[in-house]
């Protein structure tokens, strides 16, 4: 690829923010549908594809699944020390988050696929892989989001409440819940956030030597 064509990719990349406040818009099934294709279309371990998603666009479903996922993150707050009282306003907002997106994208990881091993080390490795392979997906459907015109934001806020989530959706417990994405068209725009310089987190060659702009 020329440098001088990169530039008009870049600037997608660029381009694309964290959105946590939607619209009320409806999303169309067609825009859902070609978001989920370009998940799969990302590279994974063995090609194992071990990810697995949950499309939720259903108010009432939505809202049971934030409550229950609210309810254990109460219970984290409160042993951390806050009081019941800010702990209950904390949840309150993450719920009126989560039902405030048009579309809610619960991404699990299944290991059915990967390779077994008779030791622990290599299938801690192995899932290792596999949750790289589920964060590549995640992150096709973010660009996706952005390239339709549309807002996403990654949550990982299932990890935390595994049990709760598999509840509500019935999921089975091989299944692990790992993120939610909302999606939907935004009501904001939010300012591009700060970024490291490439001399702040590349090397060329060897840990520590400096890789300097050709610029």
């Amino acid at each position: 690829m020329e440098v001088e064509s990169m530039g008009g990719f870049l600037e997608v990349l660029k381009g694309r923010r964290s959105v946590r406040r939607y619209l009320p818009d409806r999303v169309p099934m067609e825009i859902l549908y070609g978001v989920l294709e370009s998940a799969g279309w990302a590279p994974s371990a063995h090609n194992a594809q071990p990810w697995r998603f949950i499309a939720i666009i259903d108010d009432d479903l939505k809202k049971r699944l934030a409550e229950a996922m609210a309810e254990e993150w109460i219970k984290d707050l409160t042993a951390d020390g806050l009081s019941p009282g800010e702990a209950r306003a904390k949840a309150e907002a993450s719920i009126a988050l989560f039902t405030g997106s048009p579309v809610l994208i619960l991404a699990c990881l299944s290991m059915e696929d990967m390779d077994k091993y008779p030791d622990k080390r290599r299938m801690e490795i192995e899932y290792i892989m596999a949750v790289q392979s589920l964060a590549a997906a995640i992150q096709n459907m973010l660009l996706t989001i952005h390239h339709m015109g549309l807002g996403g934001c990654w949550f990982c806020a299932p990890l935390f409440c595994k049990e709760a989530v598999r509840g509500i959706l019935g999921i089975p417990g091989d299944v692990e819940p790992q993120a939610l994405v909302t999606l939907g068209y935004p009501c904001e725009e939010p300012k591009p956030p700060p970024r490291k310089p490439i001399q702040k987190f590349s090397y060329l060659n060897r840990w520590g030597e400096e890789f300097r702009s050709p610029y």
